[in-house]
């Protein structure tokens, strides 16, 4: 009974704190800039959700994915937190309140971002398109993008 009165009470906050604005780049998979107010460009990384790097097999097929689904439309989104780089961290909802991070992990073009993320029916949503073989999952050795980072970090990877 607690937890509902506490999302309850949440509930209208979450609703003031979206924003609406127009999708003008894809970086890649997981990271998209808007245009809000003002002509202001904001980047924001996708909550929740981590795609292959550039230099990886479907790195090139998640950000492909990422422009079809909100590139030049309008979406809003939710600021959750800031990532080590500046970018804000942000749910995405587009055309009708689909969840972006949620339809990558779908398609089989991103992990499920466990480190940070509680919502386990994303992770759900991985294991359904680990089974079907969907994207990245047609590789059984598909590294994850925060493996491949280390790899690289420690000069595993030559480029």
């Amino acid at each position: 009974m607690r937890k509902l009165i506490f999302l309850i009470l949440l509930l209208p906050l979450s609703v003031f704190s979206q924003t609406v604005s127009k999708v003008v780049a894809i970086t890649d998979g997981d990271t998209i800039t808007v245009l809000l107010d003002g002509n202001i460009q904001k980047k924001l990384r996708l909550a929740e959700v981590d795609c292959p790097e550039s230099g990886q097999p479907f790195g090139k097929n998640a950000k492909q994915f990422t422009s079809e689904q909100v590139f030049g439309k309008q979406i809003s989104f939710i600021e959750t937190d800031t990532d080590r780089y500046g970018r804000t961290i942000a749910k995405v909802y587009y055309d009708n309140e689909k969840y972006l991070s949620a339809e990558i992990i779908k398609a089989g073009l991103g992990w499920w971002y466990y480190h940070f993320s509680k919502d386990k029916s994303l992770g759900d949503l991985e294991q359904e398109a680990k089974l079907n073989k969907l994207g990245l999952w047609q590789d059984d050795n598909a590294v994850s993008p925060w493996e491949y980072r280390k790899m690289k970090r420690e000069n595993i990877i030559l480029e």
